[in-house]
């Protein structure tokens, strides 16, 4: 009995050795094409969430007319960009082709900062790209502590990564809650927490993706204490990312979270 078992726990231990490397160069071996990193951008939102999708010149935005907020923002980033010269507009304003979106003092008198989800400096190699940015489809009430800390801190790393990965794509919102507070003077709907998701398609030797939550308040700690698997997002979200990737790639890549292999 005793040599069945070591015999049954000897091919057990031989299948997982078989099965990680296996999962892990279908990762590797996943053709990454032009198409499918602009793909990679677009986020499936849950029923029930209203949502209206739009397009900007380099980043797009799936907003919510009723909480007067973005659901989602989601952008590519590539080494390049980081070459621009733009000075920051500055100037934010509403999109009057978008219902719902909210005037540029809908956060007067609340303490609170127009946080950018699509962050301005990620822009700066496009004029119009960069003005874009400012409009308040893009703008989350944030506390002034995260938005000039924390997620300040967090997009200049994503900036270091892009210099050594060539290519990201970045997407970035607030976490939904039943206990979220709203402005009332303008009904915006205030997060307790943010997301953001990367993924270097293109990374070597196989592309990874990670996730953040950060709450709207002062986040100084180091940066492990915010990463987070991009299932987690997921589930906090209800949004669903990556959908254009080979299910057993997606599967992969979203249940990560190694940091080191970011912060290397």
């Amino acid at each position: 009995m005793l040599k069945w078992w070591i015999a049954i726990m000897m091919v057990m231990a031989t299948l997982l050795l078989w099965q990680q490397p296996w999962r892990q160069d279908a990762v590797a071996a996943t053709k990454v094409t032009a198409a499918m990193v602009d793909s990679l951008t677009a986020v499936a939102t849950p029923a029930g969430m209203v949502n209206v999708h739009v397009d900007y010149d380099a980043f797009c935005v799936d907003f919510n007319p009723t909480a007067h907020r973005p659901n989602c923002t989601a952008y590519v980033l590539t080494r390049e960009h980081l070459n621009g010269t733009v000075a920051r507009h500055d100037q934010f304003t509403a999109d009057d082709r978008v219902t719902g979106c909210p005037p540029p003092n809908a956060y007067r008198g609340s303490g609170l900062a127009r946080g950018h989800m699509v962050p301005a400096a990620d822009m700066a190699w496009n004029e119009t790209a960069m003005a874009q940015t400012f409009f308040m489809t893009n703008v989350c009430p944030q506390s002034s502590a995260l938005n000039s800390g924390g997620w300040s801190k967090l997009e200049e790393k994503v900036r270091e990564w892009v210099a050594r990965d060539s290519v990201l794509v970045v997407l970035a919102g607030p976490v939904p809650s039943a206990t979220d507070s709203v402005l009332p003077s303008s009904n915006v709907v205030v997060p307790e927490r943010f997301f953001k998701v990367v993924i270097a398609p293109t990374a070597r030797p196989r592309m990874r993706a990670i996730g953040f939550i950060y709450d709207n308040g002062p986040c100084n700690r180091p940066l492990r204490h915010y990463a987070v698997s991009v299932d987690r997002v997921e589930e906090l979200t209800g949004l669903d990312f990556f959908k254009v990737l080979p299910p057993q790639v997606e599967a992969t890549v979203e249940r990560a979270c190694n940091l080191p292999a970011w912060c290397f």
